[in-house]
């Protein structure tokens, strides 16, 4: 399901939907690998070898990010860069931070 979450666009979020309860959440969970739910937001830390590596997938997900303009949280350290995705305008999770989360690690494996 994980390529079929990123083959999928993000849908504009205004609020006014309500997140996903924790069932919903967890069931989504599934379909990805590595991610925790923490705090109402979808977390994962990516280990890169270098800065280097570190900040072309940083810049590639940016660029990817303004794409489907769903964006994340990021923390950056010399080889490693933790992502965390929630929906702000609902307070919580949503399909589409399911599907940037499936997008990133689609990212990470090219």
């Amino acid at each position: 399901m994980t390529d079929d979450l990123a083959q999928r666009k993000c849908v504009p979020c205004e609020g006014g939907a309500a997140p996903y309860s924790d069932a919903q959440a967890r069931d989504m969970l599934r379909s990805l690998k590595g991610w925790i739910i923490e705090n109402n937001t979808l977390v994962k830390l990516y280990p890169f070898t270098n800065y280097y590596q570190t900040m072309a997938f940083v810049n590639a997900l940016a660029w990817l990010s303004h794409r489907e303009d769903h964006h994340p949280d990021l923390q950056v350290g010399y080889n490693k860069c933790r992502v965390e995705y929630t929906t702000h305008a609902i307070g919580g999770l949503s399909e589409n931070d399911f599907i940037c989360a499936a997008k990133c690690d689609a990212l990470f494996r090219l």
